[in-house]
């Protein structure tokens, strides 16, 4: 029988955990930004994920800090212009230079 304190992982846990894979972060992301009604409240959350996956204290700060102006609202407004000029906003994982 197993602990009555055994950890259990939610959902979010599992999918903080995918989100560790940068291209998995950056599909993430691409899809959010995609979305035909943005939702400026879908990419905080979004962004939360990947901070958490993928940053530390200070990117998971920067994240809240972002969510408290406007600047996720602008980011759906440059994803619109963009795609009325046959154009896509879209989020890749960078690549290391090799020296």
């Amino acid at each position: 029988m197993q602990s009555v304190n055994a950890q259990v992982k939610t959902h979010e846990d599992f999918l903080i955990e995918s989100l560790e894979d940068p291209e998995e972060a950056a599909a993430y992301l691409s899809t959010a930004l995609e979305e035909e009604k943005p939702e400026p409240e879908l990419l905080l959350l979004c962004l939360g994920h990947v901070a958490a996956a993928l940053g530390g204290e200070g990117d998971r700060q920067w994240v809240k800090d972002f969510g408290t102006s406007e600047k996720s609202q602008a980011v759906y407004e440059l994803a619109v212009w963009l795609d009325s000029l046959r154009l896509k906003l879209s989020i890749s994982v960078k690549q290391l230079e090799q020296t």
